[in-house]
């Protein structure tokens, strides 16, 4: 607050009575005025708390005149005259007035030249930073003015082990500052220290150090390029002690969970069961309770109505004394409706409209899968002293493992309905679950949305794929008489595949007629002769229940005649703008059959193209040929080698032995 004498309208012991009644003071005569020699006055933050203990009520110097003074004690050769000079500083430097004119001095060079020196430590060093920073956040000077080497020094506050609380505290908030200030700043900043190297001060006792080394990890979050923040959950891998500890702190907070995944619930305990039901129930479709006469207590009526599927339905408190879980999988389940209501319901709906044997039984698959993310995470175990093993998922949430268990209810439902399970495969889904989510950690999710979309990758037909795909990449499968047993059966199985595809084109297929313009309500229908010499074509009123026999088939064309099959952009159906869209309602591909002057036939589906080409005796390059070799090829080498399982097989064929020396021998049978 400001008081200058020669614009003021009221005598100065008017002024200062104002101040006084204003602050509660009492009698303001009690105080004594001390007036310094000069025309301008403020009182200060030290004068305001002298008057409220009582003290002197002094007015010092103009901003000006204290700046001056300041700048010149701040470079004393004595080390109290400095420090005294430094308090001073940080606690005027909160004034904006008197921060211009400090800075008009050069005062920020001074500061900054001093920190750079390293010759001041301590308190020396703690008011230095105080006072820098206080003059900062007026927002006077850009931050883009800085040297690398005024960074370089003040990130090395930050990565020393031990160091001054104080000068830590504002070495975090000078680089917060300069990461959220400038663009530039950052790559520097980013440059001299990592996340890495700010975890350990999360891991001490001091929340102002906590919460100021958060603020600079998210000020590198928002700063840093989008392409950085999705490669990595920190700039720089963390060293092994890191990850280590890392590794140690997950297992801790999970070990947490111990008690409840061990603790039964109490069958007899009816009432807490409802209570815990209820829930369900509120999140749910409703809740529907009768009342025993006999016992007075309150028995569960929701299952029938819900399907929520417990093994016992009489009692489903009885599912969760199976420990582990216990009353975990509880826990899990009420976490899930309180907050993941849509899923939940959306999970409890379409199990209610399911057949009985087709319904995915959400008390059971609950139960079942908590026990097995709990063996999945080690729930229990003492971590190991050389493991490194740590998810940086888990370190995002404050109830990661409630969130981990709802994503992955979520993929069990989801799979199921992929595997089209019935109630006898539910031990298969689990498997099929587990193996999903051990590949999608396998990939250190950085967030739980991100193992969410790895997951959302990792179907069950990708799964069977990569199945497939790590038996055929076997040691065993790829030795070199594996290798040729599969080049001498290949040519069997593309004979059988061609001789499939051309029994489908004697059986004859219905297609639809395309124009350019519109797709038409006309059919035509075409099929091969049994001899396969002959394609018998003709058009039709409407879509045949069966098949139609040759003599309906007016039209005729000679396989002889037949000179290309074009297929893919080659085809002039596929040029026309309306053939397209129309084609994709129900085609795999597209292919035209090209014949003597003008005549033109389309065939819109591969079995046609493949065996239109097995006729011309070409090469069947469909995807579904490929399809059809992978699968059949597969299923006959598994079924040569299954006497083999367990076996060794050579890479050299055995030596053939020498032919004998006569042939004159003979077996007797008797």
């Amino acid at each position: 607050m400001y008081f200058r004498l020669s614009t003021q309208k009221k005598p100065l012991s008017a002024i200062i009575k104002e101040v006084c009644e204003g602050w509660s003071l009492g009698n303001h005569e009690n105080f004594a005025l001390q007036i310094a020699d000069a025309t301008n006055f403020y009182i200060t933050e030290k004068n305001r708390n002298d008057i409220k203990n009582g003290s002197i009520l002094r007015l010092t110097t103009s901003p000006y005149q204290t700046a001056v003074q300041l700048h010149e004690r701040i470079q004393s050769s004595s080390m109290d005259a400095k420090l005294e000079a430094l308090k001073d500083l940080a606690n005027a430097s909160r004034d904006i007035t008197f921060a211009q004119e400090f800075i008009n001095l050069d005062g920020i060079s001074l500061l900054t030249q001093m920190v750079e020196s390293g010759t001041d430590f301590g308190d020396l060093l703690s008011f230095t930073l105080t006072a820098f920073v206080e003059l900062m956040d007026h927002g006077i000077v850009s931050w883009d003015t800085f040297s690398v080497a005024f960074i370089k020094k003040i990130a090395s506050y930050v990565n020393k082990s031990a160091m001054d609380t104080a000068v830590l505290q504002r070495s975090l908030a000078i680089l917060e500052s300069m990461v959220l200030n400038s663009q530039d700043l950052y790559h520097k900043v980013a440059q001299e220290i990592t996340i890495g190297q700010l975890i350990p001060h999360l891991q001490g006792t001091d929340q102002d150090i906590q919460t100021y080394t958060i603020a600079v990890i998210n000020a590198l979050f928002l700063k840093a390029p989008e392409e950085k923040r999705q490669v990595s959950w920190h700039p720089t891998p963390v060293n092994e002690e890191m990850a280590h500890q890392l590794y140690v702190l997950q297992v801790l907070n999970f070990n947490l969970l111990e008690d409840r995944m061990m603790t039964k619930m109490d069958p007899q305990d009816q009432v807490g069961a409802v209570m815990g039901m209820d829930e369900w129930g509120r999140w749910g479709k409703g809740k529907k309770y009768y009342q025993s006469q006999n016992t007075g207590k309150f028995f569960l009526y929701i299952i029938c109505n819900m399907k929520l599927g417990f093994i016992n339905h009489v009692n489903p408190a009885v599912d969760f004394t199976q420990i582990p879980p216990g009353m975990l999988a509880l826990d899990n389940m009420l976490y899930f409706a309180r907050h993941h209501q849509d899923a939940y319901v959306r999970i409890v709906l379409e199990n209610s409209s399911r057949e009985d044997k087709h319904e995915c039984p959400f008390g059971r698959s609950s139960i079942e899968l908590t026990k097995m993310l709990c063996e999945i995470l080690k729930v229990g175990e003492l971590p190991s002293e050389n493991c490194h093993d740590f998810h940086p998922m888990f370190f995002t949430h404050d109830r990661s493992f409630e969130e981990f268990f709802c994503t992955c209810i979520q993929l069990l439902n989801k799979t199921w309905k992929e595997m089209r399970a019935t109630s006898e495969d539910f031990n298969k889904v689990m498997q099929v679950v587990r193996e999903q989510i051990m590949r999608a950690l396998t990939l250190k999710p950085n967030s739980l949305d991100q193992f969410k979309s790895r997951l959302q990758n990792l179907s069950y037909t990708e799964i069977l794929k990569i199945r497939q795909s790590e038996r055929m990449n076997q040691e065993d499968f790829q030795s070199r008489p594996i290798l040729e047993l599969r080049e001498k059966i290949q040519p069997e199985i593309m004979e059988l595949i061609k001789q499939q595809r051309l029994n489908r084109l004697c059986e004859g297929t219905c297609f639809r007629k395309i124009s350019s313009r519109r797709r038409q309500d006309k059919f035509w229908y075409c099929r091969l002769s049994p001899n396969h010499k002959v394609l018998h074509y003709g058009d039709l009123e409407e879509s045949p229940q069966g098949e139609v026999p040759h003599d309906s088939l007016q039209d005729k064309l000679p396989v002889a005649d037949i000179k290309a099959v074009i297929t893919g952009k080659d085809c002039p159906h596929m040029k026309e703008k309306g053939a397209l869209k129309q084609n994709k309602v129900c085609v795999h591909a597209c292919g035209q059959l090209g014949v003597y002057p003008g005549r033109r036939m389309c065939f819109c589906y591969c079995v046609w193209t493949d065996g239109l080409n097995a006729l011309l005796g070409k090469e069947m390059t469909s995807e579904y040929t490929k399809s059809d070799m992978d699968t059949l090829l597969s299923m006959e080498m598994k079924l040569r080698l299954l006497d083999l399982e367990n076996i060794q097989i050579p890479e050299a064929p055995p030596p053939i032995p020498k032919e004998p020396s006569n042939y004159d021998f003979v077996y007797d049978c008797n």
